[in-house]
């Protein structure tokens, strides 16, 4: 695995609404260490993820953190032009910052939204463009990332790709990890 497509739940799907919310440390916290586990075996050469509020964004902040460390490129790709002139300014603003952080920005389409066929087109790109998935998914807890998550099943059936996949009960076990990894006395209750 070269190329990893990342993506999951939007902002909203986990009760993010904040910066700071707590569970934003938690998604990154996981996302790091798949990550540096796949960089650490030489597994990865390409992050590649789209530009949604929730995991596809932490997912680009955590990849380049380990771009400091590790020889990481990270990828932003949107379904169509002008993905986040709907947004609030602070959402348009973060989305700027990262665009302009990133080794690689383009759209899977020349145009503006207008049709359903763009946002398909963007995750057969996405298949074809990458080796395997990552997905901070739950099958029990169908969102967004639904369409996404059966796409790859399917796809799976007649190519060798992989998915792996964070559900929410590793992101509880996730979260008490991460939860004793700060604390300064390990012993400290």
């Amino acid at each position: 695995m070269k190329r990893l497509w990342v993506t999951g739940y939007r902002n909203y799907e986990l009760n993010v609404f904040g910066q700071k919310d707590p569970k934003i440390a938690v998604i990154k916290y996981a996302l790091s260490n798949t990550l540096t586990n796949l960089l650490e075996d030489a597994e990865l050469d390409w992050l590649i993820t789209g530009p949604n509020l929730g995991v596809e964004q932490y997912a680009i902040e955590v990849g380049l953190e380990l771009r400091k460390k590790y020889p990481l490129k990270v990828s932003m790709m949107t379904p169509y032009q002008n993905f986040a002139h709907r947004w609030n300014e602070d959402n348009q603003n973060k989305f700027l910052a990262l665009k302009d952080q990133v080794d690689f920005y383009a759209s899977t389409s020349n145009s503006d939204y207008h049709s359903p066929v763009q946002l398909r087109n963007y995750q057969n790109f996405m298949l074809l463009h990458t080796d395997s998935a990552l997905m901070i998914y739950d099958p029990e807890f169908p969102g967004k990332p639904k369409f996404d998550y059966e796409l790859i099943n399917k796809y799976q059936q007649n190519h060798d790709y992989e998915l792996n996949l964070i559900d929410f009960f590793q992101l509880q076990d996730l979260a008490q990890e991460y939860e004793e990894s700060q604390r300064k006395d390990p012993f400290e209750y």
